[in-house]
């Protein structure tokens, strides 16, 4: 099967081919067209300039995805599907597109499916035609550091050319596959490896999430290809099975060595970990074979050092108003050190130092610090700011013995025990004051870390 671009996609010859699967049926080739035609119709009715696309399912969201681009409206992907998401991003959106029940009382709205799997459409006289890549927008949103949404504007050329690298990197390895997921085509991540890199190569996509990390080591064959996070990776439990995939990529955040080791076990894979981000899309990528394990750039990124050694991009799926910054270079915030053979190590991000009481005071190493006692599983240091003083709060998971021990000495001795070990590495004003214990660190299908919802737990 040829890879097509976004801009052919729908003119290619692929009568029969399965587009997308579901556990006792599939949607193939003719279907796919059938119903983006119905769905364009619908939304050239209505008097709209940009559609917001909220859908669970995946083949559903692609369906979307291209009547939308076809019927020449933006396309904006909110990060999530909760009421209160929506109405903070509606003056985005003049339309929204849903598979279930309507979040927004107030929106118009369509809802999918328009047809049944058996319905005949006639597209007699009709035929798509190439999109201009430069003409279709995608809105999508990051919380950044924050937590608060942040809308970043893509083109459909971009993109192209980001799926265009994925295949030369990583097509000839996946050939012959289909593609299971456990993150959400909202996100940049998802979007790209989930759905329109399949559409593009031709391989079948599954339509719904593996939500359990039971189901991701139960249906795992050299037939599949799974597109995970940190998120789910990390909570992978050996119970005698293993899976066997042909190839497990991860996105979100660094894979920590544990959950590599454990990937590697049960799934018979070393994750691929691409680093990047909606801003930047795919930086860079590694797999975890040795304790050392560095990253590769991308062939089609290249990267300096800035200010305070952070990383500066340039890369053919930047924009073109942030390539021209800092002298055609995206500044970001990522700390690094740049080796030979286009390879680099991350040393963690600026935005997440901190001055308290004129020191400077790196949350991550004050994180790695923590998750190096034998007590602690996982930790999130955030800053809390009072009228008085500002300190460190740290939300943490505990290992068994961390249990044991905090349930012997409680709460009080233990976090004097914590204070003390750390005392050997860290500033006494970068030590927290504050301290919460969790089941799970909030984060989303992304592997992203969901920062407002840490910060209240320290209010």
């Amino acid at each position: 099967m040829s890879f097509n671009s976004l801009a052919s996609l729908l003119l290619a010859n692929r009568q029969g081919l399965k587009v997308a699967l579901s556990t006792d049926s599939y949607v193939d080739w003719d279907k796919f067209l059938d119903d983006i035609y119905m769905l364009l119709l619908r939304i050239k009715a209505q008097p709209c300039q940009a559609v917001a696309i909220c859908c669970e399912d995946s083949y559903l969201f692609s369906v979307a995805f291209f009547a939308t681009c076809y019927a020449g409206k933006k396309i904006v992907l909110p990060g999530n599907h909760q009421p209160a998401m929506l109405t903070a991003l509606s003056p985005h959106f003049d339309l929204l597109i849903v598979d279930g029940e309507v979040a927004m009382k107030d929106e118009e709205s369509i809802t999918l499916p328009l047809t049944s799997q058996t319905d005949k459409v006639n597209r007699i006289g009709f035929s798509f035609t190439e999109l201009d890549l430069n003409r279709s927008h995608v809105t999508l949103f990051t919380s950044g550091s924050t937590g608060a949404p942040k809308a970043i504007n893509k083109t459909l050329l971009m993109l192209d050319a980001e799926l265009h690298a994925l295949e030369r990197q990583w097509g000839q390895l996946i050939n012959g596959t289909h593609i299971v997921s456990t993150v959400s085509h909202q996100h940049i991540y998802g979007l790209l490896f989930r759905v329109l890199w399949p559409l593009c190569a031709g391989r079948a996509f599954a339509s719904n999430d593996l939500t359990y990390p039971e189901q991701v080591i139960k249906n795992g064959t050299q037939e599949q290809v799974l597109i995970s996070s940190p998120a789910l990776l990390k909570r992978l439990q050996d119970e005698g099975e293993t899976a066997d995939y042909r190839a497990v990529f991860s996105s979100g955040g660094p894979l920590s060595k544990d959950a590599a080791t454990r990937c590697k076990t049960l799934l018979k894979q070393s994750a691929i970990e691409v680093f990047g981000s909606t801003e930047t899309g795919g930086i860079g990528f590694r797999q975890q074979h040795d304790i050392d394990a560095v990253w590769q750039f991308f062939p089609e990124v290249k990267a300096k050092l800035m200010d305070q050694d952070c990383l500066a991009l340039c890369s053919p799926w930047l924009t073109r108003k942030l390539s021209e910054e800092a002298g055609g270079y995206y500044q970001t915030s990522d700390q690094c050190v740049l080796l030979e053979n286009h390879k680099f190590i991350l040393n963690g991000r600026i935005d997440r130092i901190v001055k308290i009481e004129e020191k400077r005071i790196s949350l991550l190493e004050v994180e790695n610090h923590l998750n190096e006692l034998e007590w602690i599983n996982e930790s999130a240091v955030v800053v809390i700011a009072d009228p008085r003083r500002i300190s460190l709060g740290a939300l943490l998971t505990l290992t068994e013995l961390g249990e044991k021990i905090q349930l012997t000495l409680g709460k009080g001795r233990f976090w004097v025990k914590l204070r003390q070990a750390l005392r050997q590495w860290v500033e006494p004003v970068g030590i927290p004051r504050y301290f919460r214990v969790v089941q799970e660190i909030p984060m989303n299908k992304q592997g992203k870390r969901l920062q407002q919802e840490i910060a209240e737990l320290f209010k």
